[in-house]
Protein backbone atom coordinates (compact mmCIF):
# COMPACT_ATOMS: atom_id res chain seq x y z
CA UNK A 1 0.00 0.00 0.00
CA UNK A 2 1.37 3.37 -1.06
CA UNK A 3 -0.21 6.62 0.15
CA UNK A 4 -0.40 9.25 -2.57
CA UNK A 5 -2.03 12.23 -0.81
CA UNK A 6 -3.55 13.32 2.46
CA UNK A 7 -5.70 16.13 3.77
CA UNK A 8 -7.30 16.99 7.09
CA UNK A 9 -11.03 17.70 6.62
CA UNK A 10 -12.74 20.47 8.56
CA UNK A 11 -14.09 18.04 11.17
CA UNK A 12 -10.61 16.67 11.86
CA UNK A 13 -11.01 13.50 9.79
CA UNK A 14 -7.79 12.49 8.02
CA UNK A 15 -8.43 11.53 4.38
CA UNK A 16 -5.64 9.69 2.55
CA UNK A 17 -5.65 8.35 -0.97
CA UNK A 18 -3.59 5.25 -1.70
CA UNK A 19 -2.78 2.64 -4.28
CA UNK A 20 -2.67 -1.07 -3.57
CA UNK A 21 -0.72 -2.37 -6.52
CA UNK A 22 -2.66 -0.71 -9.35
CA UNK A 23 -5.89 -0.36 -7.34
CA UNK A 24 -6.79 3.17 -6.14
CA UNK A 25 -8.40 3.63 -2.76
CA UNK A 26 -9.23 6.10 0.00
CA UNK A 27 -8.84 5.79 3.78
CA UNK A 28 -10.58 8.03 6.31
CA UNK A 29 -9.56 7.96 9.98
CA UNK A 30 -11.14 9.83 12.91
CA UNK A 31 -9.05 12.25 15.01
CA UNK A 32 -9.12 9.73 17.87
CA UNK A 33 -7.18 7.06 15.94
CA UNK A 34 -3.59 6.46 17.03
CA UNK A 35 -1.10 3.65 17.37
CA UNK A 36 -1.90 3.45 21.07
CA UNK A 37 -5.67 3.66 20.52
CA UNK A 38 -6.51 1.86 17.26
CA UNK A 39 -10.08 2.09 15.98
CA UNK A 40 -12.45 -0.33 14.21
CA UNK A 41 -12.66 -0.29 10.41
CA UNK A 42 -15.61 -0.28 8.00
CA UNK A 43 -15.05 -1.17 4.34
CA UNK A 44 -17.25 1.06 2.16
CA UNK A 45 -18.71 -0.75 -0.84
CA UNK A 46 -20.18 1.14 -3.79
CA UNK A 47 -21.66 0.47 -7.24
CA UNK A 48 -19.31 0.21 -10.25
CA UNK A 49 -19.61 3.89 -11.22
CA UNK A 50 -16.05 4.99 -10.34
CA UNK A 51 -14.62 6.48 -7.17
CA UNK A 52 -14.62 10.02 -8.58
CA UNK A 53 -18.37 9.92 -9.19
CA UNK A 54 -19.09 8.17 -5.89
CA UNK A 55 -16.74 10.33 -3.79
CA UNK A 56 -19.34 12.77 -2.33
CA UNK A 57 -21.54 9.94 -1.05
CA UNK A 58 -18.59 7.89 0.20
CA UNK A 59 -17.03 10.85 1.99
CA UNK A 60 -20.36 11.66 3.66
CA UNK A 61 -20.66 8.07 4.91
CA UNK A 62 -17.04 8.17 6.08
CA UNK A 63 -17.51 11.36 8.07
CA UNK A 64 -20.62 10.04 9.81
CA UNK A 65 -18.68 6.91 10.74
CA UNK A 66 -15.69 8.93 11.95
CA UNK A 67 -17.97 10.88 14.29
CA UNK A 68 -18.58 7.54 16.05
CA UNK A 69 -14.87 6.68 16.17
CA UNK A 70 -14.80 4.37 13.13
CA UNK A 71 -12.23 4.40 10.33
CA UNK A 72 -13.49 3.71 6.81
CA UNK A 73 -11.84 2.73 3.54
CA UNK A 74 -12.83 2.00 -0.03
CA UNK A 75 -11.17 0.77 -3.23
CA UNK A 76 -11.97 1.14 -6.92
CA UNK A 77 -13.88 -1.82 -8.31
CA UNK A 78 -12.51 -3.88 -11.21
CA UNK A 79 -13.39 -2.33 -14.58
CA UNK A 80 -14.35 1.03 -13.00
CA UNK A 81 -12.77 4.47 -12.97
CA UNK A 82 -9.36 4.44 -14.65
CA UNK A 83 -8.91 0.70 -14.22
CA UNK A 84 -8.87 -1.48 -17.37
CA UNK A 85 -12.31 -2.23 -18.75
CA UNK A 86 -13.84 -5.70 -18.51
CA UNK A 87 -15.24 -6.28 -22.03
CA UNK A 88 -17.42 -9.25 -21.08
CA UNK A 89 -19.00 -7.29 -18.23
CA UNK A 90 -19.52 -4.27 -20.49
CA UNK A 91 -21.30 -6.49 -23.03
CA UNK A 92 -23.53 -7.93 -20.31
CA UNK A 93 -24.32 -4.41 -19.05
CA UNK A 94 -25.32 -3.36 -22.56
CA UNK A 95 -27.55 -6.45 -22.87
CA UNK A 96 -29.16 -5.61 -19.53
CA UNK A 97 -29.92 -2.07 -20.67
CA UNK A 98 -31.44 -3.29 -23.94
CA UNK A 99 -33.70 -5.68 -22.03
CA UNK A 100 -34.82 -2.99 -19.60
CA UNK A 101 -35.45 -0.45 -22.37
CA UNK A 102 -37.54 -3.04 -24.21
CA UNK A 103 -39.51 -3.84 -21.08
CA UNK A 104 -38.20 -7.41 -21.07
CA UNK A 105 -37.00 -9.40 -18.04
CA UNK A 106 -33.27 -9.56 -17.45
CA UNK A 107 -32.45 -13.26 -17.69
CA UNK A 108 -30.19 -15.30 -15.43
CA UNK A 109 -27.54 -15.58 -18.14
CA UNK A 110 -27.19 -11.81 -18.37
CA UNK A 111 -27.19 -11.38 -14.58
CA UNK A 112 -24.49 -14.01 -14.14
CA UNK A 113 -22.32 -12.47 -16.89
CA UNK A 114 -22.75 -9.00 -15.39
CA UNK A 115 -22.28 -9.73 -11.69
CA UNK A 116 -20.24 -12.88 -11.10
CA UNK A 117 -17.00 -11.71 -12.80
CA UNK A 118 -17.05 -8.59 -10.62
CA UNK A 119 -17.60 -10.68 -7.50
CA UNK A 120 -14.81 -13.10 -8.43
CA UNK A 121 -12.34 -10.23 -8.99
CA UNK A 122 -13.44 -7.78 -6.30
CA UNK A 123 -13.60 -10.00 -3.23
CA UNK A 124 -9.90 -11.05 -3.28
CA UNK A 125 -9.00 -7.38 -3.78
CA UNK A 126 -11.08 -6.37 -0.77
CA UNK A 127 -9.32 -9.06 1.25
CA UNK A 128 -5.89 -7.83 0.12
CA UNK A 129 -6.90 -4.28 1.04
CA UNK A 130 -8.04 -5.53 4.45
CA UNK A 131 -4.65 -7.18 5.01
CA UNK A 132 -2.87 -3.90 4.26
CA UNK A 133 -5.26 -1.68 6.21
CA UNK A 134 -5.11 -3.76 9.38
CA UNK A 135 -1.31 -3.48 9.35
CA UNK A 136 -1.48 0.33 9.67
CA UNK A 137 -0.99 2.16 12.98
CA UNK A 138 -4.33 3.33 14.32
CA UNK A 139 -6.40 0.63 12.58
CA UNK A 140 -7.14 -2.33 14.81
CA UNK A 141 -10.50 -3.90 13.97
CA UNK A 142 -13.06 -5.32 14.41
CA UNK A 143 -14.10 -4.93 10.77
CA UNK A 144 -17.42 -4.23 9.06
CA UNK A 145 -18.52 -4.04 5.43
CA UNK A 146 -21.12 -1.58 4.18
CA UNK A 147 -23.04 -1.14 0.95
CA UNK A 148 -22.16 -1.61 -2.69
CA UNK A 149 -23.23 -4.53 -4.87
CA UNK A 150 -25.02 -6.96 -2.59
CA UNK A 151 -23.48 -10.02 -4.30
CA UNK A 152 -19.98 -8.76 -3.45
CA UNK A 153 -21.07 -8.20 0.16
CA UNK A 154 -22.57 -11.68 0.39
CA UNK A 155 -19.43 -13.35 -0.99
CA UNK A 156 -17.17 -11.33 1.31
CA UNK A 157 -19.35 -12.05 4.36
CA UNK A 158 -19.37 -15.77 3.59
CA UNK A 159 -15.63 -16.01 2.88
CA UNK A 160 -13.98 -13.50 5.24
CA UNK A 161 -13.90 -14.51 8.93
CA UNK A 162 -12.57 -11.10 9.96
CA UNK A 163 -15.92 -9.43 9.22
CA UNK A 164 -17.82 -8.87 12.45
CA UNK A 165 -20.88 -7.16 10.89
CA UNK A 166 -22.24 -6.11 7.50
CA UNK A 167 -24.71 -3.56 6.16
CA UNK A 168 -26.03 -4.65 2.76
CA UNK A 169 -28.00 -2.60 0.22
CA UNK A 170 -30.67 -4.62 -1.60
CA UNK A 171 -30.51 -2.82 -4.90
CA UNK A 172 -28.81 -4.87 -7.60
CA UNK A 173 -29.46 -7.95 -9.72
CA UNK A 174 -28.77 -11.17 -7.84
CA UNK A 175 -27.28 -14.32 -9.42
CA UNK A 176 -28.72 -17.64 -8.30
CA UNK A 177 -25.29 -18.61 -6.92
CA UNK A 178 -25.51 -15.73 -4.45
CA UNK A 179 -28.53 -17.33 -2.76
CA UNK A 180 -26.48 -20.43 -1.98
CA UNK A 181 -23.63 -18.31 -0.61
CA UNK A 182 -26.13 -16.40 1.56
CA UNK A 183 -26.98 -19.59 3.42
CA UNK A 184 -23.35 -19.76 4.61
CA UNK A 185 -23.36 -16.20 5.98
CA UNK A 186 -23.43 -16.08 9.78
CA UNK A 187 -22.28 -12.46 10.23
CA UNK A 188 -24.78 -10.08 11.90
CA UNK A 189 -26.61 -8.25 9.10
CA UNK A 190 -28.44 -4.95 8.67
CA UNK A 191 -30.12 -4.96 5.23
CA UNK A 192 -31.56 -1.85 3.54
CA UNK A 193 -34.33 -2.10 0.93
CA UNK A 194 -35.92 0.70 -1.09
CA UNK A 195 -39.47 -0.57 -1.54
CA UNK A 196 -40.18 1.25 -4.82
CA UNK A 197 -36.78 0.74 -6.51
CA UNK A 198 -37.75 0.21 -10.17
CA UNK A 199 -34.37 -1.35 -10.96
CA UNK A 200 -34.54 -3.90 -8.18
CA UNK A 201 -36.47 -7.17 -8.00
CA UNK A 202 -38.16 -6.69 -4.63
CA UNK A 203 -39.16 -10.33 -4.27
CA UNK A 204 -35.63 -11.49 -5.05
CA UNK A 205 -34.33 -9.13 -2.35
CA UNK A 206 -36.82 -10.55 0.16
CA UNK A 207 -35.91 -14.13 -0.84
CA UNK A 208 -32.21 -13.36 -0.40
CA UNK A 209 -32.84 -11.92 3.07
CA UNK A 210 -34.74 -15.09 3.98
CA UNK A 211 -31.80 -17.19 2.74
CA UNK A 212 -29.18 -15.59 5.00
CA UNK A 213 -27.95 -17.97 7.67
CA UNK A 214 -27.22 -15.25 10.22
CA UNK A 215 -28.91 -15.59 13.60
CA UNK A 216 -29.01 -11.79 13.84
CA UNK A 217 -30.39 -10.14 10.72
CA UNK A 218 -32.76 -7.22 10.28
CA UNK A 219 -34.47 -5.81 7.18
CA UNK A 220 -35.08 -2.06 6.98
CA UNK A 221 -37.46 -1.12 4.16
CA UNK A 222 -38.18 2.47 3.15
CA UNK A 223 -40.67 3.84 0.66
CA UNK A 224 -39.15 5.45 -2.42
CA UNK A 225 -36.88 4.73 -5.34
CA UNK A 226 -33.24 3.79 -5.62
CA UNK A 227 -31.87 7.24 -4.75
CA UNK A 228 -34.46 8.01 -2.08
CA UNK A 229 -32.69 6.43 0.90
CA UNK A 230 -33.48 8.68 3.92
CA UNK A 231 -30.57 10.11 5.90
CA UNK A 232 -31.97 8.39 8.98
CA UNK A 233 -31.15 5.05 7.32
CA UNK A 234 -27.46 5.97 7.23
CA UNK A 235 -27.53 6.97 10.87
CA UNK A 236 -29.14 3.65 11.80
CA UNK A 237 -26.44 1.78 9.88
CA UNK A 238 -23.71 3.63 11.78
CA UNK A 239 -25.42 2.76 15.09
CA UNK A 240 -25.46 -0.90 13.99
CA UNK A 241 -21.70 -0.80 13.40
CA UNK A 242 -21.08 1.04 16.67
CA UNK A 243 -22.91 -1.72 18.51
CA UNK A 244 -21.03 -4.56 16.83
CA UNK A 245 -17.56 -3.05 16.32
CA UNK A 246 -17.17 -1.08 19.53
Amino acid sequence: MHFTSEQRLDDGVLERTFTLGDIPGILWTPPSASASAPVPLVLLGHPPLGLNKMYPRLADRARHSAAEGLATATIELPGSGDRPRLPSVDRARAAMRRALEAGEPVGDEIIDALVLPLVDLAVPEWQAALDALLSLPGIGGPVGYSGGMISIGVRLASAEPRLAAAVLFAGSFIPRATFEEARRVTTPLHVLLQWDDAGNDRQAALDLFDAFGSEEKSLHAHMGGHTGVPRSAGAAAVRFFTRHLK
